[in-house]
């Protein structure tokens, strides 16, 4: 499933980043890796989905989300 796809208040783990390779980078940097725990805080209207990776609140749009493959994070 993408991480547009999750339930706001789920924690999921990264699977796989599938997106321009800058976008990658910059996404690594700002610790959204493989096996990295993420927490769906919020979602807007028109796709855009807040979270929470290693303490700090991202805002991601949906473009991006949608080449993040997640899965269910066992706690």
């Amino acid at each position: 499933m993408t991480l547009s796809e999750g339930r706001i208040g789920a924690v999921y783990q990264v699977e796989q980043v599938m997106v321009k390779e800058s976008v990658a980078r910059r996404l690594e940097a700002l610790g959204v890796n493989e096996k990295t725990k993420i927490t769906v805080l919020n979602r807007k209207r028109r796709g855009a989905s807040i979270i929470r990776v290693r303490g700090t609140r991202l805002a991601l749009g949906k473009p991006i989300t949608d080449g993040i493959l997640v899965k269910e994070a066992a706690e």
